[in-house]
């Protein structure tokens, strides 16, 4: 963290606190991240089998676009890869976080009480985001 050493036992449950945060905001990342992966391994999926020359629609920036099978199935796979990519490079932000976190919990011996009756909630999950493709009918090549 800072070079800076915590003054009071305030300052180090603040500091403590926010470092709890940021690990709690990577594993946010992550998840949604993983998500998006398997929206992308989905449309793969559909759209390997058929025909490369058969019209699909694609979300580009909030524009959708017409392209063939052929055109958007490497976009589709590089932007998988990329996130995936991303998603290695978060883990290894995430245990560096949680290795920081644990010698910080050792120096200053902190200690976490766990809720008597704590109740996991998931409805912060987010939607899917703006990239998809549309395939269009079979046989319509206009």
């Amino acid at each position: 963290m800072a070079s800076k050493e915590p003054v009071n036992e305030q300052a180090v449950v603040n500091v403590y606190s926010a470092m709890r945060s940021e690990l709690n905001q990577i594993y946010s990342k992550i998840t949604e991240l993983e998500m998006e992966v398997s929206e992308h391994s989905l449309v793969i999926n559909a759209i390997q089998p058929l025909d490369p020359s058969r019209r699909c629609y694609r979300m580009i920036g909030g524009v959708l676009v017409e392209r063939t099978i052929k055109e958007v199935m490497p976009a589709v796979q590089r932007n998988k890869e990329g996130i995936e990519e991303v998603i290695l490079r978060l883990n290894e932000a995430l245990e560096r976080k949680k290795k920081e976190i644990s010698e910080f919990e050792s120096k200053y011996k902190i200690r976490m009480r766990k809720p008597e009756n704590e109740v996991k909630d998931d409805s912060g999950k987010k939607e899917g985001t703006s990239q998809g493709v549309l395939v269009g009918p079979a046989g319509s090549s206009e």
